[in-house]
């Protein structure tokens, strides 16, 4: 999707050679568009609302984007608010992700066919997502209408948060992106999942009928479903892709027997500073001190066993210079006269 907004913006002559990029991103979308623009050679500066994790902050700018923050209480339109600013004063291209129309487009040429052909003369009965930006969910959309019209699909949202199952309007803006935060948002743990208002793709796509449900999932259950993915099956997924699990499991728990696809987004070394790892601890536990105390050596709580040197005796017998390194005084033959 980052590929493909950079492309669609040299194509039509909105972003000249060595113009700075600018986008606002709760972290995933910055990382990828970091990559691209490193790889173009194009300056990057993303707007990023303080809250979200700061392994995002480190892993852009580690990739050479410069990361301007924005303070926590004017949310996701406020860190939109910011890039729609700077793009203003500094003549900058500005990504719009929210509303840009290579967004969906990308998914609706790579993500909804590769579903297509990964169930090919397979059951799909749902598939599963958070709205996010809403272009995967606008690009697949139309291609499982055509391809697989059987399938339903669910779109997840934070129980707190009900944006989408609320109903109420979002008030935008004459270029499409929201004007204010959505009234019915409240803080949750799933970052960029949900932001503080409804991307214009979520709404089109509600409205041209690609929304077959809404699922209301809690951040505990998030929290939970994403350390059993790891601690279970091995997927190293953040809390917005064990919020998704767990809206799958939910589904699974009303249809018994159904095939569930769920897109998993984000990874998990991005969320080290969240909820996701209290209680991982850096140091050994108790049960980890048990598991060093079992064997003698290499151990913290024992001395490190004394070793003795042996020195190698000289073996030169009769010099006047001894071997180097031997420290055995030798004694010098009298010289006759």
């Amino acid at each position: 999707m980052a590929l493909a907004m950079i492309e669609a913006a040299e194509r039509s002559g909105e972003l000249r050679p060595g113009q700075t990029v600018v986008e606002a991103s709760s972290g995933n979308t910055g990382i990828a568009l970091a990559m691209v623009c490193a790889a173009k050679g194009y300056p990057l500066v993303i707007v990023m609302a303080e809250q979200f994790s700061v392994e995002r902050r480190r892993l852009m700018r580690f990739l050479g984007a410069r990361v301007v923050l924005t303070p926590a209480h004017l949310k996701g339109s406020g860190m939109v608010a910011k890039a729609r600013e700077l793009a203003q004063r500094h003549g900058w291209f500005w990504c719009r992700q929210f509303e840009n129309e290579a967004n969906a487009q990308a998914h609706a040429r790579t993500t909804g066919p590769e579903i297509v052909e990964a169930f090919n003369g397979k059951p799909l009965d749902f598939v599963v997502l958070g709205a996010g930006t809403g272009g995967t969910l606008r690009g697949i959309g139309p291609v499982l209408r055509k391809f697989r019209p059987d399938t339903r699909l669910v779109v997840c949202e934070p129980d707190n948060a009900p944006l989408l199952a609320a109903g109420r309007h979002q008030d935008r803006a004459e270029d499409g992106s929201a004007r204010d935060s959505h009234p019915d948002f409240r803080p949750h743990p799933m970052q960029g999942w949900t932001p503080d208002f409804i991307a214009l793709h979520t709404e089109l796509a509600r409205s041209e009928g690609s929304l077959d449900r809404v699922l209301p999932v809690s951040g505990d259950e998030a929290i939970r479903c994403a350390r059993e993915l790891a601690r279970r099956e091995g997927v190293l997924a953040g809390i917005t892709s064990g919020a998704t699990v767990a809206g799958a499991l939910q589904l699974l728990r009303e249809h018994p027997g159904a095939h569930v696809l769920c897109l998993l987004p984000d990874t998990g070394e991005r969320y080290l500073s969240t909820p996701l790892f209290e209680g991982i601890g850096q140091d050994m536990d108790a049960q980890e001190w048990d598991i060093s105390r079992s064997s003698p050596t290499a151990r913290f709580d024992a001395p490190p066993p004394r070793h003795r040197r042996r020195r190698r005796p000289c073996r030169r017998r009769w010099t006047s210079k001894p071997r180097p390194g031997c420290r055995r005084r030798w004694p010098t033959r009298k010289r006759r006269s």
